[in-house]
């Protein structure tokens, strides 16, 4: 059978001992448990979704839009080199150098998870294939009681059975599982003025992983949520960086990812503030879909921005209402669905094989969300190019899914091929998100990059 190339939304199991307890929605957001025994009494699968949800102002992605980012101080930020693209590699992913002496991992950016983990040689009772050798790990454990380890349980589960040390255990949505517990080691960094700095972080030694459906060799999972356990959140709690992180994710595959503020002009940054109802997430709250300019009559989607997921997702009843949309503009037209194609689950051919999205562009029209944000209304533009892929067919494919069918519920998530070709930020210290067009194949000019 041919293989399916897209990655499904992260659903974690919170467990009580091993007893499920319930489902919580993670975009990779982890629930862990407290023990003292050895591996084989934990059962810890991991997976990344290749999923791996007054005024006007609006921004649109533009891959030929100059990238205005420019150095407003000497920089305090840290900046990171992105390799990867949506489609046919699936996933994004930085290069981070850990231990003593430091060594380089492929780790997968995820705005949708907090925690930093590492396939790791405990000794490793099941680990999956990766591109370096396993994370052999520091003696220094976290406790049980440090506000990190806490910070990974749901209240009132936060038990400590050894007080010496901090298990965690996640479980995602297609099967996937990592096990593992957190130790603290240093990390190797440069600012953009080049100046180095080795903060001690704590991460996840992860000695026991099943891989799931959407499986992608990469040594672990670089967790960039608002979380205390996230990198952002730790450096910024060592007064190393502005609580902030951005990204801009090249459609022709690559781009960065950095921490801190001195690397973009805030002026010309579309903000929205994030939702306090969504606080786990990165979430500008609730929007309406727009298609062609004009209302789809769906309105109040839960949306969260998540760069752990290749493709954007929609409940049931908007999917169903969009694809619907899509389908009757299209049928009048020189394009035939592609059921053949299993690329992604809605395709179409034309006369000839497509080289590229321009040439089809024409056939879609543009889509938007729109967030109301006290008096003002902000559109998070989606271009063609921000929701379509060319299969390796040569046919069209609609990179929007139903997220019903990966346990998403009501959530509405955006993934990387909405965000490609602007700079997305994730500013936690104003608590707001914003984006701008960029060409994210223009990388910041600094003293020292981390690659």
């Amino acid at each position: 059978m041919e293989k399916t190339f897209y990655q499904t939304p992260c659903i974690v199991t919170q467990k009580m001992g091993k007893e499920r307890v319930g489902l919580v929605l993670a975009l990779v957001l982890m629930s862990f448990v407290i023990s003292t025994s050895s591996s084989d009494e934990h059962q810890l699968r991991w997976r990344k979704s290749l999923f791996s949800t007054a005024t006007t102002s609006s921004s649109s992605s533009s891959s030929s839009s100059s990238s205005s980012l420019l150095f407003n101080r000497v920089g305090s930020s840290l900046l990171f080199r992105v390799q990867g693209n949506v489609y046919p590699t699936g996933y994004y992913n930085v290069t981070v150098y850990v231990g003593q002496p430091p060594k380089p991992y492929f780790l997968d950016l995820d705005t949708g998870s907090d925690l930093i983990w590492l396939q790791c040689d405990a000794p490793c009772v099941q680990c999956v294939e990766a591109p370096h050798p396993l994370y052999r790990p520091s003696n220094d454990l976290v406790p049980c009681e440090d506000p990190i380890c806490a910070s990974l349980h749901a209240p009132g589960q936060h038990k400590c059975e050894d007080p010496t040390q901090c298990d965690y255990e996640v479980e995602y949505a297609d099967g996937g599982s990592s096990l593992g517990v957190l130790v603290k080691d240093a990390f190797a960094f440069n600012y953009t003025n080049g100046q180095r700095l080795n903060p001690r972080l704590a991460l996840g030694c992860g000695y026991d992983q099943v891989p799931g459906a959407s499986h992608h060799p990469l040594d672990g999972i670089l967790g960039l949520g608002k979380g205390k356990s996230s990198i952002v959140s730790q450096l910024h709690s060592q007064k190393l960086i502005r609580n902030v992180v951005g990204h801009c994710l090249s459609g022709r595959g690559g781009g960065f990812l950095f921490f801190g503020d001195d690397l973009y002009d805030s002026s010309r940054v579309v903000w929205t503030s994030m939702s306090s109802d969504y606080t786990k997430y990165y979430s500008p709250g609730v929007a309406e879909l727009l298609f062609g300019g004009k209302t789809t009559g769906l309105k109040n989607l839960p949306l969260v921005f998540d760069s752990g997921s290749s493709y954007t997702y929609l409940s049931h009843v908007a999917y169903q209402t969009l694809t619907s949309m899509m389908k009757r503009e299209i049928s009048a037209k020189s394009l035939k669905e592609a059921p053949e194609d299993r690329t992604l689950p809605l395709c179409w051919k034309g006369k000839r094989p497509f080289k590229n999205v321009r040439d089809v562009k024409k056939y879609f029209k543009a889509l938007a969300l729109s967030f109301t944000d006290g008096k003002t209304r902000t559109l998070f533009e989606l271009t063609p190019e921000a929701y379509l892929i060319i299969s390796n067919r040569g046919n069209v494919c609609l990179g929007i899914l139903n997220g019903a069918e990966v346990g998403l519920q009501d959530l509405n998530v955006i993934g990387d091929i909405s965000m490609q070709d602007r700079v997305v930020i994730y500013d936690n210290e104003k608590q707001r998100i914003g984006w701008m067009p960029a060409n994210c194949d223009r990388i910041p000019k600094s003293q020292a990059m981390n690659t």
